[in-house]
């Protein structure tokens, strides 16, 4: 029940899509432990359009249909509270900001924070990850597919989009003096 038959294109994509969940999970995992230091931004950036590329897959290929139509309980979901407070503790100052809440359907705004974008995300990814480790792959694969177009999908844009503004802003945000100089050593090396 759930698994995907050897030489099927749905195991490759499910093989594909479960090694960078797993490489984004350790990742933030990593950066929310403060285990590298001023790495953060640019781990998250480079991690989160990783996974967003493997999303974009998801949602590229036919509808994943489960054989089964319930979804055989993963265990507890996974509590990313602790991890959501170390992010927030992390990106204190510019963890909030202001986004469209639907840009197809009208200009409404909403509040919304990094770290609850990067939480959402990996609370949706573990719970396909337990489906695919318990044997249940299709149903790992529907569940990431699923959740990329209804949550984490939108969530990963989001951060990815703060993320690179923050890092624009640190770059590019410079005095004139500063930028001058740095022009002129370049000039000069």
């Amino acid at each position: 029940m759930g698994e995907i038959h050897a030489g099927s294109d749905l195991r490759e994509v499910a093989e594909t899509t479960q090694a960078h969940v797993r490489a984004f999970l350790s990742t933030v995992t990593q950066v929310a432990s403060g285990s590298a230091p001023g790495a953060e931004l640019s781990l998250l950036l480079l991690s989160t359009s990783d996974l967003l590329a493997c999303g974009a897959h998801l949602a590229a290929i036919t509808d994943v249909v489960p054989s089964e139509r319930f979804e055989p309980d993963a265990g507890p979901d996974t509590d990313v509270d602790p991890l959501r407070a170390a992010l927030a503790k992390m990106f204190d100052g510019f963890d909030d900001y202001i986004e469209v809440v639907d840009p197809v359907l009208g200009v409404e705004i909403g509040p919304a924070t990094i770290s609850g974008d990067l939480a959402c995300v990996v609370e949706e990814l573990a719970k396909g990850l337990a489906h695919y480790d318990d044997g249940h792959e299709l149903e790992a694969l529907w569940w990431w597919q699923f959740s990329y177009l209804s949550s984490w999908g939108e969530r990963a844009a989001s951060a990815l989009r703060v993320l690179q503004a923050v890092l624009a802003h640190l770059r590019l945000d410079v005095d004139d003096d500063v930028a001058q100089e740095a022009e002129y050593d370049a000039l000069h090396a």
